[in-house]
């Protein structure tokens, strides 16, 4: 590991808005934060953009970035401590254990953006906004709570659109070219390191909110499966 990643794993250790795998925290969030604000989450946060984004947009909630890279979350609880936003603070952990870390109901919204969008058929488990996922989120999330995909891939786009459709989810809003949008929200308009970045090539933004309304049937993933198997065969 470089000198500079060991520097900034061992300043995260010290900051008071950075949390490793933290322990009995499911439902004090309140307490950490000393409000009753809705709280919302960054998932796979990387820099920590649009929890810090987010935060400066609206000061009447709370936002947590959670990332397993530490190096990465460095920026974002760096960059919230010299701008004073204690109401952002940031989880080091997998993804795959936020239900150990709050409680039913506790969640507001939920925002993934830019994940890395695991393309092999083979990874679409670790797609986070896999069915598997989806219901950890379920756990955790408010019944009118939202869930938000911001992302340049297409393929994810279209599988969370899938997955959307064939667990009839609903859909609050959508689009498959933000920018073109005659009126873009200012939530939208936060960019994060790897939107500069265009790893897709797809000259374009996908964005879909949609609520968890309803279980999520086990067996509808192996549909979910053949369908996609299907789709990389032709």
């Amino acid at each position: 590991m470089g000198q500079k990643k060991l520097i900034r794993f061992e300043a995260i250790r010290h900051f008071p808005n950075v949390l490793e795998y933290p322990q009995d925290m499911k439902g004090k969030w309140k307490e950490f934060f000393r409000n009753d604000a809705p709280l919302t989450l960054e998932l796979a946060c990387g820099k920590g953009e649009y929890a810090v984004g987010l935060a400066r947009l609206y000061t009447d909630r709370n936002f947590i970035g959670i990332d397993i890279k530490g190096n990465r979350i460095w920026r974002g609880a760096k960059t919230a401590l010299d701008e004073g936003l204690q109401h952002v603070a940031f989880i080091r952990s997998h993804i795959d254990k936020i239900t150990d870390y709050f409680a039913r109901n506790e969640v507001a919204e939920i925002w993934i953006t830019f994940p890395d969008p695991q393309l092999r058929a083979s990874r679409a488990k670790k797609r986070l906004t896999h069915p598997k996922f989806l219901r950890l989120y379920q756990q955790i999330i408010r019944e009118d709570g939202l869930i938000n995909l911001k992302t340049d891939s297409p393929d994810l786009y279209r599988f969370t659109l899938a997955v959307i459709h064939l667990f009839e989810l609903e859909v609050v809003e959508q689009t498959d070219h933000v920018y073109q949008q005659e009126t873009v929200k200012p939530e939208l308009q936060i960019k994060t390191h790897y939107e500069g970045l265009d790893i897709a090539q797809s000259n374009r933004i996908h964005y879909v909110c949609f609520r968890i309304n309803k279980p999520l049937p086990v067996e509808k993933d192996e549909v979910l499966k053949q369908m996609f198997r299907e789709q990389d065969a032709d």
